[in-house]
């Protein structure tokens, strides 16, 4: 809304120009007036016309365009100032510098307001964003928000800092919560609660970025880009995802790496009672599960299916998977010793 304000704003004035300067060039001609109004009314239309085909940039608020107005006076000034050096009539001069200052403050006006979160690449160290640390922004992407458990880690308050939702990725949540299909249905549904959920935890703060990126299709790559802009970190799930934000250079927190760090360390030799559920690909195997669902396979455990039984770990096996356990059933200590033993115990 505010860029066809500032749109139809320099419409009227170039109009307004052009029929000032029609005037001073005609010696006051009604005739000359109006084909100036008509000069600067189509000029300035080809200018919108060549500016809304460039890149789409991030989307500002008043202050942005405020900075914008005034760089755009700055830089007319500096032209107009070498402008005076040259031979120029009066007339030609007064002239270039309405124009310079028109295009100029119209161009200033646009980029700011477009692409104030890029203002930092343009002027170094300047930015309208804070810098503590504690402000770090993190970038939620679709897979992460309806996997879930990003909830239960801001809940923990592991994550400090702001929840960033691209305006986009809303856009994917809804539709996929508006299929035909009813598991893709259920899974947008239960992403938009997990935001809603996010939301409501005290202490967290969530950011609805309105920055489309058009001129990108991929979400993926929208969400790479999103990230360089705001110089922050992406969390997600999505295996792809983290191999092509790594190599754009962009941070990335995969939760399924964390939920790895965070399975119980076992060590061969050490000893623990399992239950065992099911029997396994080799012969005489029995598999037991652990607590944080990690597979534990159990030689010579097939005859113990359904009951709990006591192993002793032999090996630990890390695959893309995820971890396996292999492991030895432990004798009990009486069923090994003799009766005659057993007896002179006593």
């Amino acid at each position: 809304m505010t860029i066809r304000l500032i749109r139809v704003f320099f419409l009227v004035l170039s109009a307004v120009c052009g029929y000032y300067l029609g005037q001073l060039f005609t010696n006051l001609s009604q005739e000359g007036a109006i084909i100036g109004a008509i000069i600067g009314l189509v000029g300035a239309t080809v200018l919108i016309l060549i500016e809304s085909r460039l890149e789409r940039v991030s989307l500002s608020n008043l202050s942005a365009s405020a900075f914008g107005l005034l760089f755009g006076f700055f830089m007319a000034w500096m032209v107009t100032l070498i402008l005076r050096l040259l031979p120029l009539n009066e007339i030609l001069y007064s002239s270039l510098q309405i124009v310079f200052t028109l295009v100029f403050c119209y161009l200033g006006m646009v980029i700011a307001v477009k692409g104030k979160d890029e203002f930092n690449l343009v002027i170094p160290y300047v930015r309208f964003s804070r810098q503590d640390l504690r402000d770090q922004l993190f970038i939620l992407d679709t897979s992460v928000i309806i996997d879930g458990r990003i909830a239960g880690i801001c809940e923990t308050g592991f994550i400090e800092g702001k929840i960033v939702i691209p305006r986009f990725i809303l856009q994917e949540l809804h539709q996929i919560a508006d299929s035909a299909d009813d598991a893709k249905r259920n899974r947008g549904r239960r992403g938009l609660d997990m935001l809603e959920k996010i939301k409501s935890i005290k202490g967290m703060e969530v950011i609805i970025h309105d920055e489309g990126l058009s001129d990108i299709k991929e979400v993926d790559a929208k969400l790479v880009r999103l990230a360089k802009m705001l110089n922050c970190s992406v969390v997600t799930n999505d295996f792809n995802l983290n191999k092509v934000a790594t190599v754009e250079g962009v941070k990335i927190h995969n939760i399924n790496d964390l939920a790895n760090a965070l399975r119980p360390v076992v060590f061969p030799g050490e000893q623990m009672n399992v239950h065992i559920k099911r029997e396994g690909k080799e012969r005489n195997q029995g598999v037991a599960f652990m607590e944080d669902g990690t597979m534990l396979v159990v030689d010579n455990g097939r005859k113990l299916i359904g009951k709990n039984a006591k192993v002793s770990v032999t090996s630990v096996l890390q695959t893309s998977a995820g971890k396996m356990i292999f492991a030895n059933l432990v004798e009990d200590n009486n069923n090994g010793k003799k009766p005659q033993d057993s007896q002179q115990q006593k």
